[in-house]
């Protein structure tokens, strides 16, 4: 008898797996490996998160999600997500949990805005409508940076600590993939695109490897394209800054 519901069990399972996909649709998953890095985390710990990895179909566009709210925190003079992957239209607010003011803004092609000095305990938003690469700093603290990548595709993820991605469900068909890391050139990650194939069964693409040979870290400038002044005293009082 025992045997009986062994065998049970296990039809239960494959049934319950077969019914959670959809029909004509097969799960994707794949790993990257970050390799001559510079950084501490990925050198000593293996931490490869923080990649982010989509598919972009190579027929007809994908539907994107219904606009929605995405949020990325502002505590301990630090963005949280240091990395935000997003379908384009998603608004992002800036809720700032700090005791002091911050002016979140962003000057590249991907989105500029400049959400201006807000107070603690306060928020703002901002709509991402266009697909690119989004980097964000704050205009009082200059160690305070973070990426937002706005994608025109509903299938993406980032990678976990381990450099595992998993995509769940994907319909069939022809996809290219793509990867972005913060300190990769575009000659890297360009040359890490993958075509893939979804079908029937699931899919393990190849570890992808990615290197950061040949990125250099540049100090960024405040939102007027100036130096940063000299750190505020966090009471209230911030030098002036020159436009």
């Amino acid at each position: 008898m025992i045997w009986r519901l062994r065998i049970f069990s296990r039809l239960a399972v494959f049934v319950a797996l077969a019914w959670a996909l959809p029909a004509g649709a097969a799960t994707v998953t794949g790993k990257v490996e970050l390799r001559d890095s510079q950084d501490a985390s990925v050198r000593r710990k293996l931490d490869y998160s923080g990649v982010v990895v989509w598919l972009e179909p190579m027929g007809a566009k994908a539907s994107l999600p219904a606009a929605g709210h995405a949020k990325m925190e502002q505590r301990g003079k630090t963005f949280t997500p240091h990395i935000l992957a997003i379908p384009m239209g998603t608004t992002v607010d800036f809720p700032n949990f700090d005791p002091i003011f911050h002016n979140a803004f962003s000057n590249y092609d991907g989105k500029p805005f400049d959400l201006g000095l807000y107070p603690p305990h306060t928020s703002k938003s901002v709509a991402f409508t266009r697909a690119g690469i989004v980097r964000v700093f704050c205009n009082i603290h200059s160690q305070m940076s973070a990426v937002i990548v706005v994608l025109d595709t509903p299938y993406f993820t980032v990678t976990k600590r381990d450099g595992s991605y998993d995509f769940g469900a994907v319909p069939a068909g022809e996809y290219r993939l793509h990867v972005f890391h913060e300190r990769a050139t575009q000659a890297t990650l360009d040359g890490a695109a993958r075509r893939v194939t979804a079908g029937a069964d699931a899919v393990a693409v190849p570890a992808i490897p990615i290197s950061e040979s040949g990125y250099i870290a540049i100090p960024h400038m405040n939102k007027f394209g100036h130096e940063y002044p000299p750190a505020p005293d966090e009471l209230g009082v911030y030098p002036a800054v020159r436009k």
